[in-house]
Protein backbone atom coordinates (compact mmCIF):
# COMPACT_ATOMS: atom_id res chain seq x y z
CA UNK A 1 0.00 0.00 0.00
CA UNK A 2 2.76 2.51 0.90
CA UNK A 3 3.82 1.93 -2.83
CA UNK A 4 0.88 2.83 -3.73
CA UNK A 5 0.56 6.00 -1.93
CA UNK A 6 3.76 6.95 -2.96
CA UNK A 7 2.72 6.57 -6.85
CA UNK A 8 -0.45 8.74 -5.95
CA UNK A 9 1.95 11.45 -4.47
CA UNK A 10 4.07 11.91 -7.36
CA UNK A 11 1.18 12.25 -9.87
CA UNK A 12 -0.37 14.82 -7.46
CA UNK A 13 3.29 16.80 -7.23
CA UNK A 14 3.23 16.73 -11.38
CA UNK A 15 -0.22 18.37 -11.26
CA UNK A 16 0.67 20.49 -8.60
CA UNK A 17 3.38 21.99 -10.54
CA UNK A 18 1.36 22.11 -13.96
CA UNK A 19 -1.26 23.68 -12.33
CA UNK A 20 1.11 26.03 -10.52
CA UNK A 21 2.43 27.07 -13.91
CA UNK A 22 -0.95 28.30 -15.15
CA UNK A 23 -1.45 30.19 -12.32
CA UNK A 24 2.23 31.90 -13.25
CA UNK A 25 1.04 32.71 -16.96
CA UNK A 26 -2.11 34.14 -15.50
CA UNK A 27 0.32 36.64 -13.36
CA UNK A 28 2.31 37.68 -16.61
CA UNK A 29 -1.08 39.03 -18.00
CA UNK A 30 -1.21 40.86 -14.93
CA UNK A 31 2.30 42.24 -15.06
CA UNK A 32 1.45 43.24 -19.09
CA UNK A 33 -1.48 45.23 -17.85
CA UNK A 34 0.63 47.41 -15.35
CA UNK A 35 -0.50 44.83 -12.11
CA UNK A 36 1.42 43.19 -9.01
CA UNK A 37 1.75 39.67 -11.31
CA UNK A 38 -0.39 37.91 -9.07
CA UNK A 39 -1.98 34.51 -10.82
CA UNK A 40 -4.70 31.69 -9.29
CA UNK A 41 -6.45 28.91 -10.38
CA UNK A 42 -8.82 26.77 -8.60
CA UNK A 43 -9.04 22.87 -9.36
CA UNK A 44 -11.73 20.64 -8.95
CA UNK A 45 -11.91 17.17 -9.67
CA UNK A 46 -8.83 17.97 -12.22
CA UNK A 47 -10.75 20.50 -13.89
CA UNK A 48 -9.95 24.08 -13.79
CA UNK A 49 -13.14 26.36 -13.08
CA UNK A 50 -11.59 29.34 -11.72
CA UNK A 51 -8.77 31.28 -13.05
CA UNK A 52 -7.97 34.99 -11.97
CA UNK A 53 -5.00 37.56 -12.13
CA UNK A 54 -4.44 40.34 -9.74
CA UNK A 55 -6.66 43.45 -11.88
CA UNK A 56 -6.42 46.58 -9.48
CA UNK A 57 -4.74 48.92 -11.24
CA UNK A 58 -6.81 47.95 -14.58
CA UNK A 59 -10.15 47.44 -12.69
CA UNK A 60 -9.23 50.54 -9.99
CA UNK A 61 -10.67 47.98 -7.28
CA UNK A 62 -9.16 46.97 -4.19
CA UNK A 63 -11.26 43.80 -4.41
CA UNK A 64 -9.93 42.79 -8.06
CA UNK A 65 -7.39 40.47 -6.20
CA UNK A 66 -6.52 37.17 -8.47
CA UNK A 67 -8.02 34.77 -5.50
CA UNK A 68 -11.39 36.69 -5.75
CA UNK A 69 -11.53 36.88 -9.21
CA UNK A 70 -10.72 32.97 -9.32
CA UNK A 71 -13.29 32.34 -6.48
CA UNK A 72 -16.00 34.00 -8.07
CA UNK A 73 -15.56 32.29 -11.29
CA UNK A 74 -15.42 28.64 -9.71
CA UNK A 75 -18.21 29.79 -7.64
CA UNK A 76 -20.46 30.34 -11.08
CA UNK A 77 -18.73 26.70 -12.96
CA UNK A 78 -20.50 24.43 -9.91
CA UNK A 79 -23.13 26.85 -9.03
CA UNK A 80 -22.93 27.02 -5.11
CA UNK A 81 -20.82 29.51 -3.18
CA UNK A 82 -18.99 26.24 -1.30
CA UNK A 83 -15.63 25.17 -2.54
CA UNK A 84 -14.74 22.40 -0.81
CA UNK A 85 -13.80 19.86 -3.43
CA UNK A 86 -11.58 22.03 -4.54
CA UNK A 87 -7.59 23.24 -4.47
CA UNK A 88 -6.01 26.73 -4.95
CA UNK A 89 -3.14 27.45 -6.86
CA UNK A 90 -1.39 30.81 -6.05
CA UNK A 91 1.49 32.46 -7.15
CA UNK A 92 1.67 34.33 -3.85
CA UNK A 93 0.40 33.90 -0.76
CA UNK A 94 -2.83 35.66 -0.02
CA UNK A 95 -3.67 39.09 1.79
CA UNK A 96 -5.99 39.01 4.63
CA UNK A 97 -8.92 39.62 2.51
CA UNK A 98 -8.23 36.31 0.26
CA UNK A 99 -7.71 34.21 3.34
CA UNK A 100 -11.10 34.82 4.54
CA UNK A 101 -12.42 34.73 1.47
CA UNK A 102 -10.68 31.24 1.10
CA UNK A 103 -11.90 30.28 4.79
CA UNK A 104 -15.30 31.15 3.86
CA UNK A 105 -15.38 29.67 0.46
CA UNK A 106 -14.70 26.29 2.31
CA UNK A 107 -11.72 25.96 -0.47
CA UNK A 108 -9.67 23.19 1.72
CA UNK A 109 -6.39 22.91 0.48
CA UNK A 110 -4.13 25.71 -1.43
CA UNK A 111 -0.73 25.72 -2.80
CA UNK A 112 1.02 28.80 -2.61
CA UNK A 113 4.03 29.79 -4.70
CA UNK A 114 6.47 32.53 -2.85
CA UNK A 115 5.34 33.65 0.76
CA UNK A 116 4.84 37.65 1.16
CA UNK A 117 6.51 38.86 4.66
CA UNK A 118 4.87 42.45 4.44
CA UNK A 119 1.39 41.22 3.67
CA UNK A 120 0.60 37.18 3.70
CA UNK A 121 -2.01 35.90 5.82
CA UNK A 122 -1.13 32.39 5.57
CA UNK A 123 1.82 32.49 7.81
CA UNK A 124 3.93 35.07 7.00
CA UNK A 125 2.08 37.90 9.28
CA UNK A 126 -0.43 35.74 10.30
CA UNK A 127 -1.77 32.96 9.64
CA UNK A 128 -5.58 32.78 8.69
CA UNK A 129 -6.27 30.11 6.66
CA UNK A 130 -5.04 27.49 9.76
CA UNK A 131 -6.25 29.73 12.63
CA UNK A 132 -7.71 26.95 14.96
CA UNK A 133 -10.57 29.39 16.36
CA UNK A 134 -12.59 29.30 13.06
CA UNK A 135 -14.72 26.31 12.05
CA UNK A 136 -12.91 25.31 8.72
CA UNK A 137 -9.18 25.03 8.18
CA UNK A 138 -7.14 24.96 4.97
CA UNK A 139 -4.34 22.71 4.32
CA UNK A 140 -1.61 24.95 3.09
CA UNK A 141 1.36 23.94 0.99
CA UNK A 142 4.09 26.91 0.23
CA UNK A 143 7.15 27.06 -1.73
CA UNK A 144 5.52 25.42 -5.22
CA UNK A 145 7.69 27.17 -8.16
CA UNK A 146 8.53 29.60 -5.61
CA UNK A 147 12.02 30.83 -7.47
CA UNK A 148 9.82 31.35 -10.27
CA UNK A 149 7.04 33.30 -8.61
CA UNK A 150 9.51 35.59 -6.87
CA UNK A 151 11.52 36.28 -9.99
CA UNK A 152 8.33 37.50 -11.54
CA UNK A 153 7.62 39.33 -8.74
CA UNK A 154 11.20 40.98 -8.42
CA UNK A 155 11.11 41.38 -12.20
CA UNK A 156 8.04 43.49 -12.13
CA UNK A 157 9.44 45.93 -9.24
CA UNK A 158 12.25 46.55 -11.04
CA UNK A 159 11.10 47.36 -14.01
CA UNK A 160 8.42 49.45 -12.06
CA UNK A 161 11.53 51.14 -10.30
CA UNK A 162 13.38 52.04 -13.78
CA UNK A 163 10.24 53.24 -15.38
CA UNK A 164 9.57 55.94 -12.05
CA UNK A 165 12.90 56.73 -11.58
CA UNK A 166 12.47 55.82 -8.00
CA UNK A 167 12.62 53.20 -5.35
CA UNK A 168 9.41 52.06 -6.15
CA UNK A 169 5.73 53.42 -5.78
CA UNK A 170 4.22 52.98 -2.52
CA UNK A 171 0.34 52.85 -3.80
CA UNK A 172 1.26 48.77 -5.26
CA UNK A 173 1.67 47.18 -2.34
CA UNK A 174 1.02 43.98 -2.18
Amino acid sequence: MAVLYGVRDLIQAKKDREYMQEALELAEKASDGGDVPIGCIIVHKDKVIGRGYNRRNQDHSALAHAEILAIREATEAIGDWRLEECTMYVTLEPCQMCAGAIVQARIPRVVIGAMNPKAGCAGSILNLLEEPAFNHKVEVETGLLEQDSSKQLKNFFAKLRALKGTSGRKDLLL
